[in-house]
């Protein structure tokens, strides 16, 4: 890396650190600003301290699970150090807090192990309206402009919605897409994509999928269906099962996750809308929930507002 290539990725940090710290602001305020109201004229953390930190991490959407787990690694404290002084109380939460959320081991958009075969495949996943077109466009933004040449697969063929929109993001970014009349079959889609790309030469194509959940038995027979077709091509595919889940919806974000890890095996989230909620939290809870790594988080609407989640920054701009 040149000079001025550090330079300039060093000046990237610190911009989409600052849209991360924006992002956040209403789930800090919601947060800390009740955590500063419960601890106020108390000199030690007791159990009166512990009932309304416990409450308002519930109210975060933190979920029940995660928040009596972390109430109760902060009792185990208290009563390891007998005092733990007020002021402590945020320290020991931002260590808390950062030890349940998993470790997105990416860190940047160039490096893929797709093993002996190009090119390595995302299939994304999602209820309609949680953002998951426009996670997609966002995403193939970055990836291109690491310098990777991508293809967009638009196998969501229930909605004419879906693929036009699909279809509007693959020419705002100039990348390729495949796409088939409204009912064709998911599955050919996702074929001829991947043969395509594979022709071509391409480093990453990404599957779009229906959103339905109203039948979860069909869902996984269809999603089992696209990934033993796409096998066919790109041994191995998908490389990455990428949800893509609202953070404004709170606790039914995490009953959606519950849905789609019984249907398929997702092992990649990415967490969209966090810029406009106060639910911020529930980033917590489902990464310590179910053990998958956030891979992505959305904090704005500008195409360049799709981040790689780094938990530290995560935990750092709730703090700060």
């Amino acid at each position: 890396m040149g000079l001025f290539d550090f330079f300039k990725k060093k000046e990237s940090n610190i911009q989409e650190k600052a849209e991360l710290d924006k992002s956040l602001e209403k789930t800090k305020e919601g947060l800390f600003t009740k955590i500063t109201k419960a601890v106020v004229g108390k000199s030690s953390v007791d159990d009166d301290v512990l009932d309304e930190l416990e409450e308002i991490l519930v109210n975060s959407d933190v979920g029940v699970q995660t928040t009596l787990k972390i109430i109760e690694r902060i009792q185990a404290r208290v009563a390891r150090d007998k005092y733990i002084n007020t002021s402590e109380l945020n320290e020991i939460l931002r260590a808390e807090i950062q030890s349940l959320l998993s470790e997105n081991n990416s860190n940047d958009f160039r490096n893929f192990e797709y093993g002996d075969h190009k090119p390595y495949v995302i299939m994304v996943v999602g209820v309609n309206g949680v953002g998951k077109t426009t996670t997609i466009g966002k995403l193939a933004h970055k990836l291109k402009l690491a310098g990777n040449k991508v293809v967009l697969g638009a196998a969501d063929t229930f909605r004419a919605a879906a693929v036009d929109q699909l279809k509007l993001w693959a020419e705002r970014v100039n990348v390729r897409i495949v796409a088939q009349p409204m009912g064709s079959d998911p599955a050919s889609v996702a074929f001829d994509t991947l043969q395509s790309a594979v022709a071509n030469g391409d480093d990453v194509a990404i599957i779009d999928t229906a959103g339905r959940l109203h039948n979860k038995v069909a869902l996984m027979n269809e999603l089992t269906k696209i990934k033993q077709v796409m096998q066919k091509i790109v041994p191995g595919a998908p490389h990455e099962i990428l949800l893509v889940l609202d953070a404004s919806t709170g606790q039914n974000a995490i009953e959606q996750c519950k849905q789609f890890t019984q249907a398929t095996e997702v092992n990649a989230l990415a967490l969209t809308k966090l810029d406009g909620t106060a639910k911020g939290g529930v980033v917590i809870g489902i990464s310590d929930q179910f053990k998958i790594p956030v891979k992505y988080i959305g904090v704005g609407e500008g195409i360049d507002h799709l981040q790689l989640f780094n938990k530290k920054e995560f935990v750092d701009s709730l703090f700060k």
